[in-house]
């Protein structure tokens, strides 16, 4: 549940990042995108809602996830690793609206190529150099590259 320090709960936290004022986490067992308030503590959920698995794209709460289990930012956008849909997800985060940018929910495979061509086995870990994404692709055993 969304609240203030203590107040506030998760279920399987796998990964975090920072932009400097907010910490972005993965709830991964909640199947949501939470953002914690560096100087507060103040803890909202920000994309996907509690307890509702899916692959939905959509602005906040609309959109939905499947134990999402990593994150990295450019401090516009929000990179996720969608690991059950076997998806990277982008969220802006100015509006919150999350969309697939490649791979496809429901199915599994190593095939590179562009956008839904392109096919994962569990994402688990995504970072980022500043222009490419870098993903780790658990049950496929590689590193993947997203440019």
């Amino acid at each position: 549940s969304d609240g203030v320090g203590a107040n506030a709960s998760f279920e399987s936290l796998q990964a975090m990042t920072c932009d400097g004022t907010y910490l972005y986490v993965c709830d991964t067992q909640n199947d949501t995108i939470r953002r914690i308030e560096i100087s507060t503590g103040t803890v909202l959920t920000i994309a996907g809602q509690a307890g509702v698995s899916g692959s939905a794209d959509g602005n906040g709460t609309s959109a939905t996830f499947y134990q999402p289990t990593g994150i990295t930012t450019d401090g516009t956008n929000l990179y996720i690793a969608d690991s059950m849909n076997n998806t990277i997800r982008k969220m802006v985060l100015a509006t919150n609206a999350v969309s697939t940018i490649t791979g496809q929910a429901g199915y599994h495979g190593l095939t590179n190529g562009v956008g839904t061509s392109v096919l994962f086995y569990g994402p688990s870990a995504i970072t980022m150099d500043g222009i490419n994404l870098y993903v780790s692709d658990e049950f496929n055993n590689a590193i993947r590259l997203i440019q």
